[in-house]
């Protein structure tokens, strides 16, 4: 009788954990993939921590004479010049309070010489999240350029970015 009732204890489990593993069209499980979630402005965003290199407190930025109002100026990262851009702007940020923290993202070039660093203006490092769920590519708004879907997070949703379409949208010259 102790053989029968482990194995229906075992039965009632493998159901549960197969239900809570995302099948793709070909009923394999899809992998898991990690993003980095972070606050600029009012809205929540994201990348895939492929795209980021790392986080860094906020630095001391060298203003751009002439440059954009998205460009918030450039920092030394090591030895490579970095521009910071604020993808909140159009928020009108206070000035007095500045962003906490910089997301340094990579976008990979043909030759490690030919890798563009871009920084994003961050208020807030809400840190990374894992899922094997695609992203919400239909109910991405279609005024904003640079989102190529959005990323269910619980109840929440961020704004999943495309660094190519982010630099695109957000040109800054290379130094």
């Amino acid at each position: 009788m102790a053989q029968e009732n482990n194995s229906e204890e075992q039965s009632q489990l493998e159901p549960i954990a197969a239900e809570s593993e995302q099948l793709d069209l070909l009923g394999q499980v899809a992998p898991e993939r990690q993003y980095c979630i972070f606050r600029a402005g009012r809205e929540r965003f994201c990348f895939s921590v492929l795209d980021v290199e790392e986080v860094v407190e906020w630095p001391r930025l060298t203003y751009v004479p002439l440059s954009p109002p998205f460009l918030m100026g450039v920092f030394n990262l090591r030895g490579s010049i970095v521009p910071v851009v604020d993808i909140a702007f159009t928020e009108g940020r206070r000035p007095d309070l500045l962003p906490r923290h910089v997301v340094v993202a990579s976008l990979k070039g043909e030759d490690d010489r030919d890798d563009l660093r871009i920084g994003i203006a961050s208020d807030e490092v809400i840190g990374t999240y894992s899922t094997n769920e695609p992203l919400l590519v239909e109910e991405a708004p279609r005024d904003v350029p640079h989102c190529c879907g959005m990323l269910r997070q619980g109840e929440r949703l961020a704004l999943a970015l495309n660094l190519k379409k982010l630099t695109e949208a957000f040109p800054v010259p290379v130094i």
